[in-house]
């Protein structure tokens, strides 16, 4: 065998090794999330101003001051989830949802502002 069909050979075994191992990792991801859909959702958004208060700094409308307070309001939202799940059972009620997603309606709104 040359070393180049033995490179490829050994490349590829390498890929097949990681994705198995990968896999059951996604599908613990997934049915998490289809267990806390209400926490999945919350912190869709956050993942989601994240990214939007990145661009929003990297085309300068708005300062590094003011992304770094957007990032704190939206740990501290963060935070909360992770406090309101832990009182029941890893999930958080409708009521909580609606609360943590009326923060979060507030800090986007000052997204770009």
């Amino acid at each position: 065998m040359t070393k180049s069909i033995r490179g490829v050979l050994l490349t590829a075994i390498v890929a097949v090794t990681l994705g198995a191992l990968a896999t059951p990792a996604l599908a613990d991801e997934t049915q998490w999330q289809k267990d806390h859909p209400r926490r999945t959702q919350v912190n869709s958004r956050l993942k989601n101003q994240n990214k939007r208060i990145n661009n929003e700094e990297k085309s300068g409308q708005i300062s590094k001051a003011q992304g770094k307070q957007l990032h704190s309001e939206d740990h501290a939202i963060r935070q909360e989830e992770r406090t309101m799940a832990s009182t029941n059972g890893g999930h958080i009620t409708k009521a909580e949802q609606k609360s943590l997603n009326q923060q979060e309606n507030q800090v986007s709104g000052q997204i770009g502002k």
